[in-house]
């Protein structure tokens, strides 16, 4: 059976799905989910994230927290983490950039949070003598000071959608016409996880809800405010979340959502304003939040550039040059990517973003 055929099934058993349980099935399930099946990164998959673009992204993230790590008086041991590590590119570079800060090597202990099988692989080569241990979830990660990065992650977890009608909603959801998957409406109906949100909208509008990103993010929130540490989040996406930002992408190409499942990345904008809530129940503290080229300028990125460029030319100074637009221009992924940083109250804001 392929998992057009699971799903065609699941939908005749128990009829329509939420958008979020498609999207669960389509990157996750056991045996035909896109993420568990492949490597989606790079040039042969379908995709390429700011770590495989440039190595300046990674170290630049590493130094960040290592710099939060030393404001905080540098607490040993300290948990360094990464939520959805991709190859381990990002680590891999945070790692090379942070050997020269003292003690923070000897104090880490690192902890990946991956569901793949396929990436746990690519990341255990990446991080070959260094130990990393993996983990499920986000709450198994321990009770201790905690740094935490976390790039296109959020974006990746499922989503429910609901058309505003009147004074309800109703919930876009998967269902069969002549036999092919489609897209379909519920009744109206209240939806108190959307009561704030009936003040800015009216009748038409389309929002998203991620009801997976608040536990997670709770999670690392708690261990932040209790024992220390910081997190950065970079994705795709805006304070509050409007309008359907679902997306799928085979071969570096925006594809149908509902072609072809399990074949494609399945993504949707991240609504900050819903993690920061989070975090503040949390008991953390959330800087405001900033688009990724500002935040990568304010941290030298341009400067960094310049180093590794000195001696190069040709095809291999193009390439840099290129990389270094494509993080930070406005019109790339310098406006669309925004980051959040994460903190225990009381304490310094992480470099490069303000409270």
């Amino acid at each position: 059976m392929s998992l057009t055929g699971h799903l065609t099934a699941r939908i005749r058993t128990d009829g329509p799905l939420s958008v979020a349980d498609y999207m669960a099935d389509c990157l996750l399930h056991p045996k035909f989910g896109y993420y568990t099946t492949r490597d989606p990164l790079g040039a042969k998959g379908d995709f390429t994230t700011a770590p495989e673009i440039s190595q300046m992204f990674g170290e630049l993230i590493g130094l960040a927290l290592a710099q939060a790590w030393l404001d905080q008086g540098a607490p040993a041991p300290f948990t360094l983490a990464e939520l959805g590590p991709g190859r381990g590119t990002l680590m891999a570079d945070l790692l090379r950039a942070t050997r020269g800060v003292p003690g923070f090597h000897a104090a880490m202990q690192i902890r990946l949070i991956e569901a793949s099988p396929a990436l746990r692989a690519a990341q255990a080569k990446a991080l070959e003598g260094y130990a990393p241990e993996w983990l499920d979830t986000a709450d198994a990660l321990p009770d201790q000071p905690l740094l935490l990065a976390a790039n296109e992650f959020f974006d990746a977890l499922p989503i429910r959608q609901f058309l505003r009608a009147g004074g309800g909603w109703s919930e876009k959801r998967i269902g069969l016409t002549d036999g092919a998957l489609s897209f379909g409406l519920s009744p109206a109906a209240p939806q108190p996880a959307l009561d704030h949100r009936l003040a800015d909208t009216q009748e038409g509008d389309l929002v998203e809800i991620c009801e997976a990103a608040a536990p997670i993010t709770q999670a690392i929130a708690a261990r932040i405010a209790a024992h220390g540490g910081a997190a950065l989040i970079v994705d795709y996406g805006d304070w509050r979340a409007l309008g359907d930002t679902l997306q799928a992408l085979r071969a570096h190409e925006p594809a149908d959502p509902l072609q072809s499942p399990g074949e494609a990345d399945l993504t949707a904008h991240v609504d900050f304003e819903a993690l920061a809530m989070a975090a503040k129940t949390a008991g953390c503290a959330f800087t405001r939040l900033t688009p990724q080229g500002v935040f990568l300028e304010r941290l030298g990125i341009t400067d960094r550039a310049r180093a590794l460029a000195a001696p190069l030319q040709g095809e291999t100074l193009d390439s840099l040059a290129a990389a270094h637009r494509r993080l930070t221009h406005p019109g790339e992924m310098g406006n669309l990517f925004k980051v959040l940083g994460l903190y225990p109250p009381q304490t310094t804001p992480l470099p490069g973003l303000n409270p």
